[in-house]
């Protein structure tokens, strides 16, 4: 799988961008919790960086179901649906964390390393 390029990063980081804001607003509109509850649980998604104890490959995988939109998409529709407003907080913040990640680069792991996402690698200056 080849890493994302020029005008194909930009686009996914703009998008990244549009789902922190969106997700963000959501949660302030719609969320019966304040800052404090979306701060204690925006870098929940960062305790899977732990897979990587377990090595490259490994960390990849348990790094990545946390960092991907099927979660809080099921989760904010179980909270629309039936679970109810705590539950559609939890995955706006979650999608928030997402958005942010996306924006600033990181992306979904390849099993090469950390620094190998789909965005491109990290901490490489690009051309």
């Amino acid at each position: 799988m080849q890493p994302a390029t020029g005008t194909v990063r930009t686009l996914l980081r703009l998008e990244g961008l549009a789902v922190f804001l969106l997700s963000t607003g959501a949660y302030v509109q719609w969320s019966q919790h304040g800052w404090g509850f979306y701060a204690l649980l925006f870098l929940a998604p960062d305790l899977s960086l732990l897979g990587y104890l377990a090595g490259a490959r490994a960390g990849a995988i348990v790094y990545n179901i946390p960092h991907t939109y099927i979660g809080p998409a099921v989760l904010g529709a179980a909270g629309l649906l039936w679970l109810g407003p705590t539950t559609l907080g939890v995955a706006l913040i979650w999608s928030a964390h997402i958005g942010l990640d996306r924006l600033v680069g990181y992306g979904l792991k390849l099993p090469e390393g950390f620094r190998f996402t789909h965005l491109g690698r990290i901490g490489v200056a690009k051309a």
